[in-house]
């Protein structure tokens, strides 16, 4: 979707929208306009859409009206963003080409303007490409909104803002590709073409130099697969040069049979989303270079297929990890925290970073914990917990932060190696959190977000529709701005 800005609406533009505020007075609009509102019961809640239409220089006019809620309200710029996107959801396949959106009559900051028109823009995202027969009401005809009316500051903040909407957008992309177009390489390729030309150091490790490197754990999770796995790392360095960088390393398992402890067919096919803590870490890497962000960071991806072939690994196999450490595979459909194990190592060994983040889609006990309302949190330091907690607040990729410690660290003890990866079945996000935390070194800041319920989604949402969500990309790119920058 276009974005333009203009000093004057177009005249050729049927539709025309605009944000108020719950309890706006509508009195300048046509008094049909208004009336209809009323008898619709249009209060200007979050969200809220009413629609009328009207005659302007003898042509038909479709007016309408989004609700951003109360103006004291503590997720203000979440709302307004909430309203951009319900004015997308609505017109995305009316059969509009254009829509003027007037921004003259609300009482909005510059931000708070671009706000809206990121909610616009990030719920206009579809993946169509492998359609072939859709109906015309179905198709995407909403192209280009012109902004009229936008106050002081708002193209400035739209860059910066439009750069997140291009991680998102990158995000949910990887996500949504099944697994026969996006494995290990093809990952590494869309990422070189994604970042070409912007600056970003690109390194990627094959098979034969990660298993000089050791990293036993995560080609022992690929080795089932005739696709080789992948260790992909994009440093941008923003930053005041020497300044340690920020790490984010993601679980990009693009598909997970299972391996030998093969998973129940229905919903399987899911499991082409369980890259999508490594599809978070590079549209949240692309926001950051999109935006020439003035801080060191580093993006690391450990990329690999679980497949049950005849060299798929057993379940009660060990493997020797990076680190040094044994690990007893009790179950091979635990594997993502095998990848993470010598990514985490790799990426503390290779940049020295200030504070180390993982994200990945590690554990269904996620899901019946929180749903798909949040995030797991689990960190071994409290100051990057909350500002995790802090950055997920404000762009809305929520968190919620649970327990670790010595009780349920004992709890992956093996009888044979140094730990085994997989706990009993109380506590499974927890255990496998711990596992995690064996391999970061001491005094390392830590966090690890569990985003199994979050990267995908079965209903629409604020500012996307049924498939994937893109959530990871802004609450990376927020904590960097809140605390790197």
């Amino acid at each position: 979707m276009k974005i333009q800005f203009t000093d004057s609406p177009p005249a050729d533009v049927r539709l025309i929208a605009r944000i108020v505020n719950q309890g706006d007075a509508l009195s300048d609009l046509d008094a049909a306009i208004v009336d209809g509102a009323k008898a619709a019961r249009f209060k200007g809640r979050v969200g809220q859409v009413f629609e009328g239409f009207t005659v302007a220089d003898g042509a038909l006019r479709r007016v309408a009206i989004a609700g951003a809620g109360e103006t004291d309200a503590d997720a203000r710029r979440l709302n307004i963003e909430k309203a951009g996107a319900a004015l997308t959801a609505k017109y995305l396949c009316s059969g509009e080409s254009k829509m003027v959106l007037d921004l003259g009559h609300a009482d909005l900051s510059g931000e708070e303007a671009a706000a809206a028109l990121l909610g616009l823009r990030l719920r206009a995202w579809r993946h169509d490409e492998y359609r072939t027969k859709l109906a015309k009401e179905k198709r995407v005809s909403l192209k280009t909104v012109h902004v009229f009316g936008a106050p002081d500051g708002t193209e400035t903040a739209w860059e910066e803002a439009a750069a997140i909407a291009k991680g998102v957008e990158f995000t949910r992309t990887l996500v949504a590709e099944p697994a026969n177009i996006l494995y290990p390489e093809s990952f590494v390729e869309r990422c070189d073409e994604a970042f070409k030309g912007t600056g970003a150091e690109i390194t990627v490790l094959g098979e034969a130099e990660m298993e000089r490197l050791g990293m036993g754990a995560l080609l022992g999770v690929g080795q089932g697969s005739e696709r080789p796995s992948r260790l992909l790392a994009i440093r941008w360095n923003g930053g005041e040069k020497g300044e340690k960088p920020t790490v984010f390393v993601g679980k990009g398992v693009t598909f997970d049979t299972g391996g030998i402890s093969l998973k129940p067919p229905p919903g399987m096919e899911d499991m082409k989303w369980d890259m999508g803590g490594a599809g978070a870490v590079a549209g949240g890497m692309l926001a950051i270079v999109s935006r020439k962000a003035k801080a060191n960071v580093v993006a690391v991806m450990g990329l690999v297929e679980n497949m049950p072939d005849g060299k798929a690994q057993r379940p009660g196999d060990i493997v020797t990890t990076m680190s040094g450490q044994t690990v007893e595979v009790l179950n091979t459909d635990a594997e993502g925290r095998l990848v993470l194990c010598d990514a985490l190592h790799w990426a503390q060994e290779e940049y020295d970073p200030a504070r180390i983040i993982d994200l990945a889609t590690l554990t269904g006990a996620m899901i019946i914990a929180l749903g798909h309302e949040h995030g797991g949190l689990f960190a071994n330091d409290d100051d990057l917990a909350d500002q995790l907690l802090d950055a997920g607040k404000t762009v809305g990729d929520k968190l919620w932060r649970l327990p670790i410690g010595p009780a349920y660290d004992k709890l992956i003890d093996s009888p044979i190696a140094d730990m085994k990866n997989v706990g009993p079945r109380p506590a499974g996000s927890i255990t496998a959190a711990q596992f995690l935390h064996r391999f970061i070194k001491k005094g390392m800041p830590w966090a690890h977000l569990d985003v199994a319920g979050m990267v995908w989604s079965d209903k629409p949402g604020h500012s996307w529709d049924k498939g994937a969500t893109g959530y990871g990309a802004r609450l990376i790119d927020r904590l960097v701005k809140d605390v790197a920058e």
